[in-house]
């Protein structure tokens, strides 16, 4: 298992790209709450949620078959969702 399944960067991609949107939103508006929730903010749930299933698919697919490999690539997918999520809670957004 390695990140060149597909299953296995995307989901990294994902949370590099939805924690892009929160820094280009703060760097374009600054960080002030928004009466209605804007473009940015819908992308950003678009690309945390639907990762989750990816993640999923990943993870049931590789530690059947090679636990000692999936589960660094898992910790590293985890961190990034993290990382991703934790400005839009830090901000409260």
């Amino acid at each position: 298992m390695s990140l060149r399944q597909p299953s296995a960067f995307i989901p990294l991609a994902m949370s590099l790209g939805a924690f892009a949107v929160v820094i280009a939103h703060v760097a374009a508006v600054g960080v002030t709450r928004q009466a209605d929730e804007g473009t940015e903010a819908h992308l950003w749930q678009l690309l945390m949620a639907c990762q989750l299933p990816v993640i999923a698919f990943y993870a049931i697919s590789s530690l059947l078959r090679d636990r000692r490999h999936a589960l660094p690539i898992l910790l590293a997918q985890a961190a990034a969702w993290i990382a991703a999520a934790a400005p839009v809670s830090l901000l409260g957004f």
